[in-house]
């Protein structure tokens, strides 16, 4: 199935790691270069050519886009070493390869698909702007207790992932379905997700003041 991951272990990332993107001559004193060159020689992670940096989807990963708040009461479906990006008021939930395209699937299943919810899946030949590599390795951004908090400027790892083959493992994916393997299941994430991007919507929505005619 799209997005499967096997059960041995991390198998199959360990197998795409074992032919590394070539490495493209970097400019340590450039800040872009520093950026990329985290991403393709740490990560193992395609970048596209300019700026700022920006990853190329569906490769090694899928990305689901909601409004932070949603995002952060999601995060107990996800497994501790799933990436996890912010910026702003909106969060980033990285999913298996192939996760983004089963979305609009799962929606209508769960019988989301006729509601405006503020998800958006991102896919295969999309990009997304790199967030900025932590600075302290692998720790991340505390999100604190309730919610994410403001983030100025660029995006920024709430959860960074980590180089090895922990965080493709770790993605939800359809496979996960019924406990198989070790990865959270893409639908129940999708359905968390969606239920507190409505009551999101629905909190906005009662906080507009009544337009009289």
């Amino acid at each position: 199935m799209v997005g499967s991951v096997p059960s041995a272990g991390c198998s199959a990332a360990a197998a795409i790691l074992t032919v590394p993107l070539p490495r493209r001559p970097l400019d340590p004193d450039d800040p872009a270069d520093r950026i990329r060159g985290w991403y393709e020689n740490e990560l193992g992670w395609p970048t596209v050519p300019g700026e700022p940096v920006r990853l190329l989807v569906g490769e090694r990963f899928d990305v689901l886009d909601v409004p932070a708040e949603a995002g952060l009461a999601a995060l107990r479906r996800l497994a501790p070493g799933s990436p996890v990006a912010v910026r702003g008021d909106r969060m980033r939930l990285l999913v298996a390869a192939g996760g983004a395209e089963e979305v609009p699937g799962i929606l209508q299943w769960l019988e989301w698909g006729a509601l405006p919810l503020d998800l958006t899946a991102i896919g295969a030949g999309e990009l997304i702007e790199a967030p900025l590599p932590p600075p302290g390795g692998s720790q991340g951004r505390d999100p604190g207790p309730n919610r994410p908090g403001p983030v100025q400027g660029a995006a920024v790892w709430l959860r960074p992932p980590v180089a090895g083959c922990e965080a493709e493992a770790s993605l939800p994916t359809m496979s996960a379905l019924g406990g198989v393997g070790g990865a959270p299941d893409l639908v129940r994430l999708v359905d968390t997700l969606a239920t507190h991007c409505h009551r999101v919507r629905l909190r906005r929505a009662n906080a507009q003041p009544l337009a009289f005619s």
